[in-house]
């Protein structure tokens, strides 16, 4: 009997064709790529293990119900005629997250309040009693999504976003999220066969999502709590199978993960959340500038980093950039060196053309993950030796 059902994973703008792929290897089916999403299939199971080893999925949503919707009485009429029995209790609390692009309707708040109301109402209209609404930490959170004149309800079966992966206590200014760290090293191509340098590691999320890559460690291995654990049909015993089995796909790692800062504080900070994340045999910080530094291996690097902006620390962008450029060409050879940068305009300072510039956001923030291929010896040499 094929249990399946269709679920949703939400992303950040650009990781749609990773988590597909993701997806496939993990085994869904139906796989389709939306905007920020993708839409896949699987059973209970899967649900499970899709939110525990998705890199690049901020949520998982199951979609529960569809319907057309004209006006408010519309809508709560047909919330109401749900049977939302099979999801909640009078001893369950829940809350609603309501996004609408709609001329019908404009605000997702008022959306949030008629749906409330109208699950309430059915309940009380029921049993006499009703469940009650927690904001912070529901037992069940329900997605209202209304396009135009569509609604779809769907179960949110992650809780907390997915970036959250419990293993980070420490941060600094801006920290880049964990789901976003983990997309760029997948678009980078990082699979964790050769050595690995952040040179500007900051917490060092780059680094423990690189080592967690490269061992094939589940993505939210360290997190808490999935909201699917509140669900009525919450299958304990299945949900440890999941992890027991993907824990047992884990691989050794021969190569050295390394982190630079220069700021004593950031790392403490790293090596704290490398510790959270018990990566400390795969992962070493130093406290050193990028541009004093040379590279540390005679073999193939790959280089992922997250330089400081203007929007999150004072520097001088034409000569950092420059410094960057210099620091590559000068003491780098046999490097892929990738980075993230909202600046588009301090590129030009870098000195070197990049042989790829892949848009994604950081945060609010359009920008490029560029690439720079630092040959051994000259690119000219290159050239001459492959003819």
């Amino acid at each position: 009997m094929n249990n399946n059902f269709k679920m949703v994973a939400k992303t950040m703008f650009g990781f749609e064709e990773i988590l597909a792929k993701e997806l496939r290897n993990l085994g869904a089916g139906n796989v389709e790529e939306g905007v920020r999403s993708v839409f896949f299939e699987g059973d209970t199971g899967f649900m499970y293990k899709a939110n525990l080893c998705l890199r690049t999925a901020i949520k998982i949503v199951k979609p529960i119900h569809s319907f057309r919707v004209r006006d408010e009485n519309d809508l709560y009429k047909k919330i109401y005629a749900m049977d939302w029995f099979e999801y909640l209790s009078t001893s369950t609390t829940f809350a609603i997250d309501a996004t609408v692009n709609s001329e019908n309707f404009t605000h997702s708040l008022y959306v949030s309040q008629k749906t409330k109301d109208a699950i309430v109402d059915k309940f009380r209209d029921t049993d006499g009693s009703r469940p009650d609404v927690d904001i912070k930490f529901p037992d069940v959170r329900i997605n209202i999504h209304i396009q135009n004149d569509q609604c779809n309800v769907a179960l949110d079966s992650s809780g907390r976003s997915l970036h959250q992966r419990g293993y980070r206590t420490a941060t600094n200014i801006a920290p880049i999220n964990e789901v976003l760290a983990a997309g760029l090293l997948l678009l980078s191509g990082w699979d964790g066969q050769y050595d690995f340098l952040d040179p500007m590691c900051g917490s060092g999320t780059l680094l423990t999502e690189a080592a967690m890559i490269a061992c094939n460690i589940p993505a939210n291995i360290n997190r808490k709590e999935f909201a699917f654990e509140k669900w009525h049909d919450f299958d304990a015993d299945l949900f440890e199978k999941i992890v027991d089995s993907s824990l047992k796909r884990t691989r050794e790692f021969n190569h050295r993960i390394i982190g630079y800062d220069k700021a004593p504080s950031a790392v403490r900070k790293a090596q704290d959340n490398i510790v959270n994340a018990n990566l400390s045999d795969y992962i070493t910080v130093e406290r050193k500038n990028f541009f004093d530094t040379e590279k540390f291996t005679d073999n193939h690097l790959h280089m992922v980093f997250n330089p400081p902006y203007g929007e999150r620390l004072d520097i001088e962008m034409e000569d950092f950039y420059t410094d960057i450029g210099n620091t590559l060409k000068r003491n780098y050879p046999g490097t892929d060196a990738w980075f993230i940068t909202s600046n588009l305009e301090a590129l030009k300072f870098v000195g070197l053309r990049p042989s790829r510039k892949i848009k994604v956001f950081n945060s609010h923030l359009e920008s490029r993950l560029v690439k720079y291929i630092m040959y051994e010896g000259s690119k000219k040499a290159k050239f001459n030796k492959a003819e």
